[in-house]
């Protein structure tokens, strides 16, 4: 105890006896430290002890001083005394004056100008500042100048502990596996102390767990901290909460400290095997289920986690195990039994199966714990349903000769129901594939029988569809193909490919091969078809031409001479038969269509008509087309021109007689004479769009220009004006220069009585030199002046 005692005292008192011996020693006791008192070597002190002795010397400062110290965070009631400067050319007469400059000069430090005693203003913090830079110089106190040159020192601040320890990166997570040896790195932590690592104890760090144990450990110094028990489980306990503590002065008493939490997680490891829930699971599934359709699952637990849990499973053992299979369900780790192939109650009603389940991945650490898996025992019932008819083959094929008899059996189809009620079946098409009812079926014995002619060349294969269907349930159907293949029977005879023309050279040679023709047939007998090519009995001595079988089973017609002419004949007509070689042979006759033409030297073909040789040199048939096309395109336009201009010669306005009427207004208004063109507009009645707003203009001469009318005869006595009139206005509706460019004027008419008879203007766009007025006379006394008034004009004119 005493020991201990001291060593506080010690670590307590250490900084301040090492302030003293620094800081006093060097202010007061400087002559007895050479480094401190006279840096540089100064001899100044030499000079006074011999006044009398007058020897030039460089004068040199003599500070007695090189480094201050001070202790930080340190506060009284006065400024703290952190050192004093003095100068031996100071003789105490206060003729010396002492000034500071640089950092925390006048602020944090002052110094007493006539003493040289710096104070500390402030309370220092080493770590916001550890050490400041300053200048000082004595200069003489009446005139400014310096008596010796600036010198730069420095203050120190002296460390204490007054910074706990911090741990930056708290709170901290990491990660174990479970099941680790002791000793097992788990994670390291990191605290800093802001106090100084060079002086003293303040920042050196001692760790500890305040939390955690007996669990986890940590190494002091280091601040690893590693597992301190085996087999930590993660099924039993997944998480730990350790809380660690760093503290300084080596961690004695009275050192500050500061906490960190590190959160450590045991991470899974495979060490639990799969376990089913139970030993005996019982399933039951109806025969008719689909096949893939699950029917039950089973489960295997394990503690694991992750990867670790994952379990596959398999049927090891049974009677089914052809029949089901088990899968795994990659979301719940469920198996899941599913059926393989068809089940059938009457055939068997149950089966029994082994399911193990094991794990994917191992880890053989612990496999000396046990096998990773597990079994069990899965029973099946298969429970009856009512099934649908099967049939006896999933297909049928049928082959028929196309000229089978109506009604006769083609082919049977067979069905039973599977169930032990046994119930009876019927037979029927489905009408969808057979649209054209060639078929029948029988419903109770399944025969298939032919209901209209078949036709292989149209009709190669026919596919329908049986229904089976239960008698006792309708709703159980089952459903066959059925595929009817048409056979051939030789019933179509062999014809020419296509219509072939030949085309004979005049100047073409004996034997030479005018063309080559093929035959086709309907017909697909089994060995190919072999056709057989003879001319009619009657054309056997054709002096003409010839014929010739090939080997590919085409025909050659070749010439028996040369010399053939179009003026002599020009088509020649050669029937030819072809038969097949089928059972009974069938043959049919084709006219083969040969034109003499002219060739070239070389066999071109370039005229096969007789008319050729009329055509003048150097003529040929298109180009008499063209001439042709040439001459009807010119008859073409000029009937179009004729037409145009009769339409053009049409006068503009075309009224009936019967329109007449509608021209003549007829009012009791006498009227201004034949200068009132403005009374009323005759216009508006001959054109009725008028009204819309649409009126022909009076002012402006059409463009045919005719010439003007010859005068008018006198009108024989007894004539009746009323018809003159309208003889008139007959005219001038046919006359393209009469309205609707002018107006007519009609004045009131007195009728077939009065001596007076009408007047009008209806002669009043003719020129008055082809007039003759005299007849005005013969129509009354009113119109004698009339007449007297023209008469003179005629004359003036003639004059």
């Amino acid at each position: 105890m005493p020991e201990r005692l001291t060593e506080m005292l010690m670590d307590t008192w250490t900084p301040l006896i090492i302030l003293w011996i620094t800081v006093l020693p060097s202010i007061y006791m400087a002559p007895m430290n050479q480094s401190q008192v006279l840096p540089s070597g100064s001899s100044t002190g030499l000079k006074r002890l011999n006044e009398e002795q007058r020897v030039l010397h460089r004068s040199k400062r003599g500070w007695v001083w090189n480094q201050m110290f001070v202790l930080e965070e340190f506060s009284g009631p006065e400024p703290i005394l952190v050192g004093r400067l003095h100068t031996d050319l100071d003789p105490g007469s206060s003729k010396i004056k002492y000034i500071l400059s640089g950092d925390g000069a006048g602020t944090i430090f002052v110094i007493n100008d006539k003493t040289g005693d710096i104070h500390a203003m402030k309370r220092l913090d080493r770590e916001e500042k550890a050490e400041y830079t300053l200048t000082a110089q004595a200069v003489d106190r009446d005139t400014n100048q310096p008596l010796e040159p600036p010198s730069e020192f420095i203050i120190k601040v002296q460390d204490i502990n007054d910074n706990a320890p911090e741990f930056v990166e708290g709170p901290y997570h990491a990660t174990v596996p479970e099941m680790s040896l002791v000793g097992t790195f788990v994670t390291k932590v990191t605290a800093t102390d802001a106090d100084d690592p060079v002086y003293g104890n303040s920042a050196k760090l001692v760790y500890s767990i305040l939390e955690g144990q007996p669990y986890f450990s940590i190494e002091p110094h280091t601040a690893i901290i590693k597992t301190a028990l085996p087999n930590m489980d993660r099924e039993a306990k997944e998480e730990y909460f350790v809380v660690i503590q760093a503290k300084d002065m080596g961690g004695h008493m009275g050192g500050l400290s500061g906490t960190t939490t590190v959160t450590i997680t045991l991470s899974d490891v495979n060490d639990n095997p799969p376990k089913f829930a139970q030993s005996l699971y019982h399933f039951s599934v109806m025969e008719d289920v689909a096949l893939g359709e699950p029917i039950g699952r089973v489960k295997a637990n394990d503690l694991d986690i992750g990867e670790n849990a994952k379990s596959s499973y398999d049927i090891i053992e049974g009677d089914g195990m052809d029949i089901f299979e088990i899968t795994t369900d990659a979301q719940t780790q469920d198996g899941i039994i599913r059926v393989r192939k068809p089940l059938d109650f009457e055939t068997k009603k149950s089966y029994t199966l082994k399911v193990e389940a094991a794990n994917i991945h191992i880890d053989p650490r612990f496999l000396s714990g046990g096998p990773f898996k597990d079994t069990a025992t899965v029973k099946i019932v298969v429970e009856d349903a009512d099934e649908p008819p099967v049939f006896s083959s999933p297909t049928y094929l049928l082959e028929v000769h196309e000229n089978a008899a109506l009604n006769s059996v083609l082919g049977q189809v067979t069905a039973h129901d599977p169930d032990v009620s046994s119930s009876p079946i019927r037979f029927s098409i489905d009408r969808h594939t057979d649209l054209e009812r060639q078929f029948n079926i029988n419903a109770e014995d399944g025969k298939i029988t032919l209901a209209t002619p078949l036709d292989r060349e149209t009709s190669t294969w026919h596919n329908i569809t049986i229904v089976a269907t239960e008698t006792r349930n309708h709703s159980q159907v089952s459903r066959v193909p059925v595929a009817i293949k048409v056979l051939d029977v030789n019933d179509n005879a062999p014809e020419f490919a296509s219509e072939h023309e030949a085309f004979l050279c005049e100047n073409g040679k004996p034997g030479q091969v005018i063309q080559i023709v093929s035959a086709v047939d309907k017909d697909d007998p089994k060995s190919g078809h072999y056709f057989l090519y003879s001319l009619l009995p009657e054309m056997v001595n054709n002096p003409n031409f010839t014929i010739k079988k090939n080997e590919d089973n085409t025909l050659s017609i070749l010439a028996k001479h040369g010399g053939f002419s179009r003026q002599k004949q020009e088509v020649y007509l050669l029937p030819i038969v072809v038969s097949d070689s089928g059972t009974p042979p069938m043959s049919s006759t084709g006219t083969l269509t040969i034109r003499v033409c002219g060739c070239s030297s070389d066999g071109t073909v370039q005229s096969c008509n007789a008319e050729a040789y009329v055509l003048p040199i150097g003529l040929s048939m298109g180009a008499l087309i063209a001439i042709l096309a040439c001459i009807v395109l010119l008859l073409v336009i000029v009937v179009l021109f004729v037409t145009l201009r009769r339409h053009k010669n049409e006068p503009l306005i075309i009224k009936d007689d019967e329109d007449v009427r509608e021209n003549i207004i007829r009012y009791d208004d006498e009227g201004g004479g034949e200068e009132d063109t403005e009374a009323f507009d005759i216009a508006t009645l001959q054109n009725p769009d008028g009204i819309n707003g649409f009126l022909p203009r009076k002012d402006i001469k059409p463009d045919l220009q005719f010439m003007p009318r010859q005068g008018l005869a006198p009108v024989p006595n007894g004539v009746d004006v009323d018809e003159f009139i309208n003889v008139r206005l007959h005219e001038a509706d046919n006359d393209p220069t009469a309205p609707p460019y002018d107006s007519i004027q009609i004045y009131g008419y007195e009728g077939k009585g009065s001596a007076a008879g009408s007047l009008s203007s209806l002669e009043s766009s003719t020129s008055d030199s082809d007039q003759n007025f005299d007849y005005l006379s013969e129509w009354g006394p009113r119109f004698k002046r009339l007449g007297e008034l023209y008469s003179v004009g005629e004359s003036d004119k003639e004059t």
